[in-house]
C-alpha cells in the first residue's frame, strides 16, 4: 500500500503517525494492497483557496477529499481492486482550533479528519442522517481501534 503524507502547513505533525492510522483504517476497510492515497496538510489560505475552489463555501476547512479511481471498501466474498484511492486535504491550523474546543488532543482531531477523509474516498457521505449515523459510527470505531492498538506489534 502506497501512502504518501506530505506536510506543507508549516505545523509540527507526527506524519508517521498519521500514515500508520491512513494504513491500519486501509487494512480495516479491506483496501486493495497495491492502493495508492495521498495526504497533504496545508496552511489555512491553501485550505480556504481549495474550500472556495470545490466546495464553493468561504473560509478554510478542516479537511477535503478528492476521489480518483473510486474505490471502495472490499467485501468478504470479493477481492478488492487495486487503483489510486486519492487525495485529502488536511489543515491542521483549523485542527488545532477544532480540538480545543472539543477538548481533546490535536493529534487525536489531526487523526479523526485523517479517518474522515478515508471514509468519504471510500464513498461514504453524511449527508442524510442515517448516512451520517453510519460514517460517524465506523469513524470512530476505526479510530478507537488504532487508538487502542498503536504502539502494539
Amino acid at each position: 500500500m502506497s501512502i504518501e503524507v506530505n506536510n506543507e502547513s508549516g505545523v509540527a505533525v507526527d506524519e508517521a503517525e498519521v500514515a500508520s492510522l491512513a494504513r491500519s483504517v486501509l487494512d480495516a476497510m479491506r483496501v486493495h494492497q497495491q492502493a495508492e492515497l495521498s495526504i497533504v496538510m496545508v496552511d489555512e489560505p491553501s485550505m480556504e483557496q481549495l474550500h472556495v475552489q470545490w466546495m464553493d463555501e468561504p473560509g478554510p476547512t478542516d479537511v477535503l477529499s478528492f476521489p480518483m479511481d473510486e474505490l471502495r471498501p472490499g467485501k468478504d466474498d470479493e477481492d478488492p481492486e487495486p487503483g489510486l484511492l486519492g487525495d485529502i486535504v488536511l489543515c491542521p491550523q483549523v485542527a488545532q482550533k477544532q480540538a480545543r474546543v472539543a477538548g481533546h488532543s490535536f493529534e487525536e482531531e489531526l487523526l479523526l479528519l485523517t479517518t474522515h477523509g478515508i471514509l468519504h474516498l471510500l464513498g461514504y457521505d453524511h449527508a442524510e442522517p442515517e448516512e451520517e449515523k453510519e460514517m460517524f459510527g465506523l469513524q470512530r470505531k476505526l479510530l478507537l481501534t488504532f487508538l487502542a492498538t498503536r504502539g502494539k506489534g
